[in-house]
């Protein structure tokens, strides 16, 4: 997959922990990663990898900016415990303003935030 970079792109983890019932028995993975990418089709890239590290805080995503948005000072935005519609809504809301370097984090993703592990 190759991704455009003029605009920001999500990467889900679906690992060990994130996106399995084991952790998480009442969340219907697979309806919610299928919702996220309804919410940012024609706004951001969406791409799945394996495990991202920090699975005490999954589910877990990283938010990576459009070239503009790095030109503009934005960075990687890893965000955790992504569990519920609205979350999903939010960061979709996020990335139709233009997501990290444009706009701000928006103040319903501030819990989510946290720094990239120094192993990922």
């Amino acid at each position: 997959m190759t991704l455009d970079r003029t605009r920001p792109s999500v990467t889900v983890c679906r690992g060990c922990c994130c996106g399995t019932a084991k952790k998480h028995p009442r969340i219907d993975h697979e309806a919610q990663l299928a919702e996220l990418r309804d919410l940012v089709r024609g706004v951001a890239d969406l791409r799945v990898t394996d495990c991202l590290g920090p699975c005490e805080r999954s589910n877990v995503l990283v938010v990576s900016p459009s070239s503009g948005g790095r030109r503009q000072g934005g960075r990687a935005t890893w965000l955790g415990q992504v569990l519920d519609e609205r979350t999903g809504s939010a960061i979709a809301d996020w990335l139709r303003d233009g997501g990290p370097g444009v706009a701000d984090l928006p103040p319903g993703l501030r819990r989510h935030r946290f720094n990239r592990p120094k192993d990922a």
